[in-house]
């Protein structure tokens, strides 16, 4: 039979029903004769065919539409079906009609199931959004006619309009129904469009109804249909909590390590921590200034000072610049830096001590900045400034302790950055037309602390490394030698030194990663590049004092040994500085040997010494980085004589006879050299004096307390930081250095140790939030290891399991959730320069360690398979087809080859297989608190979060968890701009 003559048939097998006034159960019975072949009542279309029969005349046919009430109850039809067919009917004015449609909606709308397939329940969804659609344009029509008869005196409009809300609201107030129609209007946008459409003619209808009452509840109605676009991304913000120790970190991490670290990784991942932890706008301007007034309170003196200061005044208003250009919703930024300034204002003795401090009034200073930057309101700056003046007025000391003759740094930095582009203007003139009028402006430079200050300037602003380039480039005209006289020769010499000597301050200072060149860059690499990578000693460098590159032409060495044991001094025409340079430590090698077999007396070497030291610094800068290298190599009584060679080039000569700038050359020389020997020193238990600048030049050296385990001391430095509550720069250095000694896995698997041990539930969440700051000093290294060896460790082992329990295991699942976030939207980008310096650990080979194919099961699988009185709880996932581990991840073709990915894939993997398995315990717990956590982070819209490698199936089975079965939780863990996971959620929501 055509499908025709079924309907046809169908027509008929309901008027002959009519007529002859079957009852409803009768009428199904007889309805199963008819069509016995098992064709389903959805395809044949029961539903619309009763619908039409019922709604011919003026009033609907009671009776049949008595079978359909049968129908719907005894699940002969399928909810979309009547749904589609409801929303097919647009006469509008038939209101016994439509009240009778609405009554059959009401039976079913706020329980709808379906428990068929994939595509069935996709189109639940698409019929729930058409019966949204036709409920819109029923209410308005209503309200319209409503309207009218107002305007004729009747209120009879009333009861049919409050019935249409009713059911809006019934349909709508139901999460799972939200979340289907979430899935349908991705299904189908355009449906989408029309029901915006409805909304707008909705709301200009009700606007001129007079009645309150009834506005009100379509307004409710409206609201709650936006909603639904974005029902991922609406979290509370913590009200409870006012300070954020993350962020605090965070920021005094960057100022203390990362001055010269771009401004964008910055900014997201301080936007990456305010979303985490859900911290309203004003608290988190709020902890930013705090963490900078701590900076610069507890910085030591010095160069360090200086650079908090230039943090503090110069890149973080440019940062809160950049925080500004994230959509903030309908709030505005600048009135949240006010409000934050408010919150500041209150702490006064913070202010106090900082002013102390820096010898100003600081808060004025950042309001000027702010309201530059376009940050702050004229009125606000005035007003805030005028309250923090008023303050000041309380404490009289301020005034009479501010030291009229020091100028304060806060200002000298401000002053600092425009004279840093000048500078670069006047080095990118041509060198060879007025050397003379350059070596005013370097010497200018040289002079007080002037080069700390623009160098920390240059760093906040980004322009270090331009700087830098302008130095090698200074460095390297100076190898251009024409037909010279003496005083050609001496600003040649000096140029030469100036920029060698600022070189290597500058990689000491801030890293050297910051002179070298782009590796891009085609061409001779500059000599001072080659020189600082192979000769110059560094925290954790190791030299070769035998390198090639110690030992230049020999006959360039012999002229050298002779030009130094020979003259009086130094000789400068047409000399080549750069070889010089080269030779020296061959040539120190030689007159070390001449030395120790007596062929040369001591007053002799200190002749060679002060001919080395006395008129270019920079000879002196190479003679000990040789030395550095060479005395390690030496035994214990060997070394007198080259340590004794160090102490005579590390003090200025006394002459009369030096070249310009001699002293503010020699007080950089010093600061490098006590840099360079810090290690060797401390190995070889030698003390060196070196001359005093007044200033402790290696603040954070030698933070370890000798003969202590460094186990001790990381599990000490961190039980102090968590009562404390709070990570300071000290420490953070003291954790930087552990990471480097004691390496990733056990600096990682140690203090997760230490969270694990923790059982107050308010010191677990501090935890939390301090060990992700402090992982930040290498979080993508940080986060392999965690998600790839402590957490499937942890899992895997039921001797382990007990520790996972709450409260430390919801703290641990918070933390690998925060880390997998962090590490997985900043991989796309670059490593910071911090973490470029570390050498990175041989992690085992990811790909060997995690095959995403299961036909050769992983090293991470075998371990789930392997404990076999446990064979039951997680069957081995060998036997899966590739079906069960298919995800979002591998239809957006996600680089597997990439260590995260791989680490992630298979993390989700193994919690797919828990949850599969038989058998529950803290770990099941522990994988439940980890998929909340990942749902709670989820930033609205974010296609490719780290749930895109959960499985598919581990949808279906996170169902049958009943603590997890939300229709918010499934629709954030699946992949909704795939039409697969969509099918999924769709499938798993309708059977909630």
């Amino acid at each position: 039979q055509s499908g025709v003559m079924k309907v046809v048939n169908l027509k008929q097998a309901i008027l002959q029903a009519w007529k002859e006034r079957w009852s409803d159960y009768q009428w199904a019975i007889n309805m199963k004769k008819f069509f016995p072949k098992g064709a389903t009542w959805d395809i044949l279309n029961l539903a619309e065919a009763l619908l039409e029969q019922a709604m011919i005349g003026p009033s609907p046919n009671p009776l049949i539409l008595s079978y359909l009430k049968y129908a719907i109850s005894s699940q002969m039809v399928s909810y979309s079906t009547v749904l589609t067919a409801i929303s097919k009917f647009d006469d509008f004015s038939r209101d016994l009609c439509i009240q009778a449609l609405l009554d059959i909606m009401d039976m079913f709308c706020d329980r709808l199931s379906c428990h068929g397939k994939a595509e069935e329940c996709i189109g639940l969804c698409r019929a729930l959004l058409s019966a949204l659609h036709w409920l819109l344009r029923c209410t308005t029509a209503s309200a319209e006619r409503f309207r009218e008869g107002l305007e004729m005196g009747a209120t009879t409009g009333e009861k049919q309009l409050t019935m249409c809300l009713q059911r809006l609201n019934k349909l709508l107030s139901s999460t799972k129904n939200r979340a289907l129609l979430h899935i349908a209007k991705l299904e189908e946008a355009s449906s989408w469009t029309a029901i915006e459409q409805s909304l707008l003619k909705l709301g200009e209808t009700f606007a001129s109804l007079s009645n309150c009452h009834l506005q009100n509840q379509a307004e409710e109605c409206g609201t709650l249909i936006r909603s639904i676009p974005i029902m991922l991304s609406m979290h509370s913000e913590q009200l409870h909590k006012t300070g954020f120790p993350t962020v605090h970190a965070v920021v005094l991490l960057e100022g203390t390590m990362n001055l010269t670290g771009e401004m964008q990784p910055l900014v997201e991942q301080l936007m990456m921590v305010k979303r985490m932890q859900r911290i309203p706008s004003p608290l988190f301007v709020l902890e930013i200034w705090k963490a900078c007034f701590v900076g610069l309170i507890e910085s030591p003196e010095g160069t360090e000072e200086l650079k908090w200061t230039a943090f503090t005044f110069l890149k973080i208003p440019q940062v809160l610049v950049k925080l500004k250009k994230y959509p903030q919703g309908d709030k505005d930024f600048t009135e949240d830096v006010n409000c934050a300034f408010e919150f500041l204002l209150k702490l006064t003795p913070l202010l106090d001590k900082a002013d102390q401090r820096c010898n100003c009034d600081c808060i004025n200073l950042l309001l000027q900045e702010c309201s530059k930057q376009g940050l702050l309101s004229d009125v606000n700056t005035s007003n805030l400034m005028a309250k923090r003046t008023a303050d000041r007025e309380h404490a009289p000391w301020l005034k009479s302790a501010e030291n009229a003759n020091i100028q304060p740094n806060p200002g000298l930095i401000l002053r600092a950055e425009p004279t840093v582009t000048n500078i670069l203007k006047t080095m990118d003139a041509d060198h060879s037309k007025s050397p003379e009028g350059l070596l005013g402006v370097l010497g200018h430079m040289l002079s007080g602390k002037s080069l700390d200050l623009l160098l920390a300037a240059a760093a906040a602003t980004g322009k270090l490394k331009s700087f830098a380039r302008k130095f090698i480039s200074l460095n390297e005209f100076t190898k251009h030698i024409n037909a010279e006289n003496s005083k050609a020769a001496s600003v040649r010499a000096l140029l030469f030194d100036i920029s060698f000597l600022m070189l290597c301050h500058v990689a000491q200072t801030y890293g050297s990663e910051v002179i070298l060149s782009e590796s891009s860059t085609v061409g001779e690499v500059p000599f001072f590049e080659t020189w600082m990578q192979t000769c110059m000693p560094e925290e954790g460098k190791i030299l070769n004092p035998d390198h090639p590159c110690f030992r230049p032409d020999s006959t360039k060495v012999e002229s050298l040994v002779a030009l130094l044991n020979n003259s009086s001094e130094m000789k400068l025409v047409q000399m080549k500085w750069q070889e010089a340079c080269l030779s020296i430590s061959a040539a120190i090698l030689e007159i070390l040997n001449a030395w120790e077999n007596g062929v040369l007396a001591f007053e002799s070497i200190q002749k060679i010494t002060d001919n080395i030291k006395g008129k270019v610094c920079s000879l002196a800068v190479c003679a000990v980085a040789w030395l550095v290298a060479h005395v390690r190599m030496l035994g214990l009584d060997e070394r007198e004589k080259s340590l004794q060679m160090i102490r005579q080039l590390v003090g200025p000569l006394y002459s009369e006879n030096t070249l310009q700038f001699y002293n503010e050359r020699v007080v950089i020389m010093s600061s490098i050299l006590e840099h360079m020997c810090a290690d060797v020193l401390q190995q070889t238990a030698t003390q060196i004096k070196f001359p005093t600048t007044g200033m402790d030049t290696m603040p954070y050296w030698n933070l370890l307390p000798p003969k202590r385990p460094i186990k001790e001391v990381l599990t000490g430095i961190f039980a102090e930081v968590l009562e404390k509550g709070w990570v300071d720069s000290r420490s953070i250095h003291v954790f930087d250095t552990l990471l480097h000694m004691g390496g990733v896995y056990w600096f990682c698997n140690n203090l997760v140790k230490e969270l694990l041990k923790e059982t107050r539930k308010e010191y677990t969440l501090r935890a939390v939030e301090l060990l992700y700051s402090i992982f930040c000093l290498d979080m993508q290294q940080v986060t392999l290891i965690l998600l790839g060896h402590i957490l499937p460790n942890l899992l895997t082992d039921s001797a382990k399991w007990h520790s996972l329990m709450d409260p430390p295991g919801t703290a641990l699942a918070k933390l690998a959730v925060w880390c997998a976030l962090s590490s997985y939207s900043s991989h796309k980008g670059q490593a910071s320069s911090r973490q470029k310096k570390r050498h990175r650990e041989d992690i085992e080979d990811y790909i060997s360690l995690f095959p995403l194919d299961d036909t050769q099961p992983s090293k991470l699988m075998r371990l789930l398979s392997s404990n076999e009185d446990d064979a039951n709880v997680l069957s081995s996932p060998t036997d899966r087809s590739m079906s069960s581990s298919l995800s979002a991840s591998q239809l957006h073709t996600v680089n597997m080859r990439d260590p995260l990915n791989r680490v992630l894939a298979n993390l989700f993997l193994l919690i797919s297989s828990i949850l599969g398995a038989r058998t529950a315990g803290p770990h099941t717990q522990f994988v439940q608190w980890f998929m909340e956590e990942c749902v709670d982070c989820l930033e609205q819209g974010s296609r490719g979060s780290i749930l895109q490698f959960m499985p598919f199936t581990t949808v279906s089975e996170l169902v049958k968890v009943s603590a997890m079965s939300s229709p918010k939780v499934v629709l954030a863990i699946t992949d909704l701009s795939l039409p697969l996971g969509r099918r999924v959620a769709a499938k798993a929501i309708a059977a909630l």
